[in-house]
């Protein structure tokens, strides 16, 4: 028999891959470090190791969980990059309204107020997860045509605290069949109708024209609680529900809410202050500093659950999480954040006073704060992941979620340190 030649692929592999492979090695194997042009620019990613103390360190060697995490100001863009950032902004924010709210008791002891949010733009039930109590939704707490009062309080648009019998979502007309006086309005809100007056503007997420407050409704947040915190959160069915290490997503989620129930800053609680443990206020007579969680349904960075399952065989094949999205043609990232932006300004989280926002990733402040600068992120907050901060004790760990981390670092540009 004739010695053909070979059409098949020789039996050895080649002596060079075509791309780096990645699999094998942990976050810490990357040379991470800008030591030598650290005075040119900040580093954008974290150190090559964790630090022996991390800004919550305790004697016992783990990480204080009642203290206020350090955050990072985030200087106003120049007018160039204003300009850039507004090309690449959508022109327009979207309509939202909030369609329902309820109270959620936590398995921590914390409460919170579960928004629900439709828009115009896709047919998804969008959320808010609000924790304390001074921030509430424009569009919730409009008055809407037809409704009885326990509609709206059937809807989650009333004061105070709901018990049997109740009768009315206002507590003014409570206390005027009871014989109360009611209070005189509070400054904060008749400062908003002295300006609205003056106006005449109608805010750009509003989807009813016609919306009226009501008297007895202060939504501001308290000035010395400084900027409201806020995390932009994408949801992850595998990372939040079946406790998938391929990702820190649930990770970040619990933070985040974690956070948000902390107490109300005082110089104790705030890294680096002078005042001792033993002047310390008890906890239990402060209010939770409160927050926002915006969880957009946007499963897989946009692509959606089915495509993401595509993503993970195509990870276990080698691939990075960028690589699989751009071989299945997706974006590497599709997400986008106007609903979010939109979703904010509802919860009257806009103007000067700004939002401190709990993210790594750089480009989520760029296009959260919405094409004409709507939202104001003055401090970002880092998401360390858990194995990181408590020396591997807590959080997710594996080679997967280490494959991830890298990825983010590499390739999406995250910030896990200052």
């Amino acid at each position: 028999m004739p010695d053909y030649p070979a059409h098949a692929s020789p039996a050895f592999a080649p002596i060079a891959s075509p791309r780096p492979r990645y699999s094998d090695r942990a976050v810490s194997d990357f040379k991470l470090s800008h030591d030598d042009d650290a005075a040119v620019h900040p580093p954008l990613i974290s150190p090559t190791f964790t630090p022996p103390q991390t800004p919550f360190h305790n004697e016992d060697g783990g990480p204080r969980h009642d203290r206020q995490p350090h955050s990072i100001p985030v200087a106003s863009p120049t007018h160039s990059e204003a300009e850039h950032q507004h090309a690449k902004a959508l022109p327009r924010l979207p309509e939202v309204r909030c369609e329902v709210r309820a109270r959620i008791p936590t398995t921590t002891g914390t409460e919170m107020f579960l928004h629900l949010y439709h828009n115009n733009i896709d047919e998804k039930e969008h959320l808010a997860i609000v924790f304390g109590p001074n921030i509430r939704s424009r569009s919730l707490d409009a008055p809407r045509r037809g409704e009885t009062e326990r509609d709206r309080m059937i809807r989650g648009a009333y004061v105070g605290t709901l018990y049997p019998g109740r009768t009315s979502s206002r507590v003014h007309q409570i206390r005027a069949e009871s014989g109360v006086a009611s209070p005189r309005p509070s400054a904060s809100y008749l400062s908003r109708i002295e300006g609205s007056s003056q106006q005449q503007q109608t805010p750009p997420t509003s989807s009813n024209s016609s919306e009226t407050e009501d008297p007895e409704i202060d939504s501001s947040y308290p000035s010395e609680l400084g900027p409201p915190m806020v995390r932009i959160h994408s949801e992850c069915y595998t990372g939040e529900t079946v406790w998938s290490a391929r990702c820190d997503c649930g990770e970040q989620l619990d933070e985040a809410a974690r956070l948000m129930s902390l107490p109300a800053p005082t110089p104790v609680s705030t890294p680096g202050s002078e005042i001792g443990e033993h002047q310390a206020i008890s906890t239990e007579r402060l209010p939770s500093c409160g927050g926002v969680i915006i969880y957009l349904r946007q499963e897989g960075r946009g692509i959606g659950l089915k495509e993401k399952l595509k993503a993970y065989n195509l990870q276990d094949l080698g691939h990075d999480t960028m690589e699989a999205n751009l071989i299945l043609r997706h974006p590497g990232d599709a997400r986008s954040y106007g609903l979010a932006t939109a979703m904010l300004l509802d919860l009257d989280l806009g103007g000067e006073r700004g939002i401190k926002l709990l993210t790594n990733n750089p480009e989520k402040v760029r296009a959260v704060e919405g094409p004409n600068r709507e939202i104001r992120v003055v401090e970002r907050v880092p998401m360390i992941p858990l194995a990181w901060s408590s020396g591997g004790k807590e959080g997710v760990m594996g080679p997967e979620v280490e494959k991830y981390i890298s990825t983010k670092i590499e390739k999406f540009k995250h910030m896990f340190s200052p």
